[in-house]
C-alpha cells in the first residue's frame, strides 16, 4: 500500500478508437503517458492488488466502462483485505466516452471525488466545438453562459496564460491521423477566481466526422501555480484599447476569426453565433479566400469587408491584412479591423424573444449574449 500518500485518480483518454493513454494523474498532466507503464507503477505501490488485478484485467474493465458508458465498481479480495476498483466515464456532447477516471486501493479508504472533466468535439465543417452542459461545472464558466457549441475564438478568449494558439489551429484545421496535443491554460470566472484547465486533443477523420475529440479537465488546486498575464501584455492590450486598435488572427480560407490579440472590435458580433463564419456577410468569404495567395506571398492587403453587427445587419469594416508573423501550416493572417464610420456604432442587443417576431430568425445564442453583456455592465459599475 502507498505509505502516507493520497491515492490519485488516473485519467485515461480514449479519444480515438485505437488510443488509450494517461492524460493526467492526481490532477497533474501526463502528456499521453503509456497506459500499461503507469498502471504497472501504480500496482507496484499497492502490491496487494496483484492478488486480483493485472494490467490486462484493468484494461478489460476500462473497455466495459467505455462500451456501456456507465460506472464500474469492483470489489477485489486480497490477502491484505478487501480492495476496490472504481472507474468513471467522462462523457462528451454525444454521450460518447472520451476518457475514464480510475481509482484503486483499500476498501477502508474513503473514495475522494474526482475533479470535473468533460469531452468536447471540434467539427471542422462548422468550425465549432460541441460541449456538454457539464462544462459549466468546471472553473471559469457558469450555467448561464453555457451554449452547446462555441467557436475556437470564444475558447481562446476564455483562457489566458497561453501562447500555443498556432499548434492548436494547425491540428484543428488539418486533422491528420495520429495528431495529438495536450496543454494547460488559466481561466477566470465571473467572480475573478482563478482556475486551471488541462486540455487533451486527438485529431479524427473517420465515420464520426472530420475534426478532433477533446478532453477538458479542471485541474484547479490551491497548490497549482496560476499563470497571470505579464505587465508587458497587459500594457500592450491597454495601449491598443485606448488607441482603438483591434487585431485578430483570421483563417482566410475558412473566413473565421481564430482569436483576438486585443480587445474584440465592439461593433462586430463575433461571439455566441451558431456558425462562426456568420461574422462576415455571406458574399465576403470568397473575397477573403481570393486574398490568400497575396497575403502568403508577403504582401499587406487593404479591403473593406461587411461584418455582422449586434442588430443583425452588416457594417462595413476596413481591414488591413498582414502576413502572419509566425510559422503556420494554415493560411492565417493578422488582421486589423477599423470601423469605416470613424466612431464605432453604439450597438444594442438582439431583441428578447417576445419582441423578435418582427426581426429575422436568431443567428446565435441571444439569451446568453444578453446575460454576458449584463454581467459586463454590472462589473463595470462595481469597478
Amino acid at each position: 500500500m502507498q505509505s502516507g500518500s493520497v491515492i490519485p485518480w488516473i485519467t485515461a483518454e480514449i479519444l480515438t478508437p485505437e488510443a488509450i493513454s494517461v492524460a493526467s494523474m492526481g490532477g497533474i498532466p501526463r502528456d499521453f503517458a503509456g497506459w500499461q507503464r503507469v498502471l504497472q507503477r501504480q500496482l507496484a505501490k499497492t502490491p496487494a492488488l496483484y492478488d486480483g488485478l493485472s494490467t490486462a484485467s484493468l484494461t478489460d474493465a476500462v473497455q466495459v466502462c467505455r462500451e456501456l458508458a456507465q460506472d464500474v465498481d469492483l470489489s477485489i479480495p486480497t490477502k491484505s483485505g478487501a480492495h476496490v476498483l472504481h472507474i468513471r466515464p467522462v462523457l462528451g456532447p454525444a454521450a460518447d466516452v472520451h476518457a475514464v477516471r480510475l481509482w484503486m486501493g483499500p476498501g477502508s479508504i474513503s473514495l475522494p471525488p474526482p475533479t470535473h472533466a468533460v469531452g468536447a468535439i471540434w467539427d471542422l465543417e462548422s468550425q465549432t466545438i460541441a460541449v456538454p452542459s457539464g462544462i459549466a461545472q468546471l472553473a471559469g464558466i457558469s450555467p448561464e453562459e453555457y451554449t452547446p457549441a462555441i467557436s475556437i475564438a470564444e475558447f481562446f478568449h476564455r483562457i489566458s496564460g497561453f501562447d500555443r494558439h498556432v499548434e492548436v489551429l494547425d491540428l484543428l484545421y488539418d486533422p491528420k491521423p495520429g495528431a495529438k496535443l495536450q496543454f494547460e491554460a488559466s481561466v477566470t470566472d465571473k467572480t475573478g477566481s482563478p482556475g486551471r484547465w488541462c486540455v487533451t486533443i486527438r485529431a479524427r477523420d473517420d465515420e464520426r466526422g472530420r475534426g478532433a475529440w477533446w478532453l477538458i479537465e479542471d485541474i484547479t488546486s490551491r497548490q497549482a501555480v496560476m499563470q497571470w498575464p505579464t505587465l508587458e501584455s497587459v500594457g500592450l492590450r491597454e495601449a491598443h484599447r485606448r488607441a482603438g486598435i483591434h487585431l485578430a488572427v483570421v483563417h482566410l480560407d475558412h473566413a473565421g476569426i481564430s482569436h483576438w490579440l486585443t480587445d474584440p472590435a465592439p461593433w462586430i458580433r463575433w461571439d455566441y453565433l451558431f456558425k462562426p463564419s456568420d461574422v462576415f456577410h455571406p458574399e465576403e468569404p470568397a473575397r477573403l479566400k481570393e486574398l490568400t495567395d497575396r497575403v502568403r506571398g508577403g504582401h499587406t492587403v487593404a479591403a473593406t469587408i461587411r461584418t455582422l453587427d449586434y442588430d443583425g445587419g452588416y457594417t462595413p469594416s476596413s481591414l488591413m491584412i498582414y502576413p502572419y508573423p509566425g510559422y503556420s501550416n494554415q493560411p492565417l493572417a493578422l488582421v486589423q479591423f477599423a470601423c469605416t464610420t470613424g466612431e464605432p456604432p453604439v450597438s444594442r442587443l438582439p431583441p428578447p424573444p417576445e419582441e423578435a417576431s418582427e426581426y429575422l430568425p436568431p443567428i446565435g445564442y441571444d439569451r446568453q449574449l444578453r446575460h454576458q453583456v449584463a454581467e459586463q455592465m454590472r462589473r463595470t459599475v462595481i469597478c
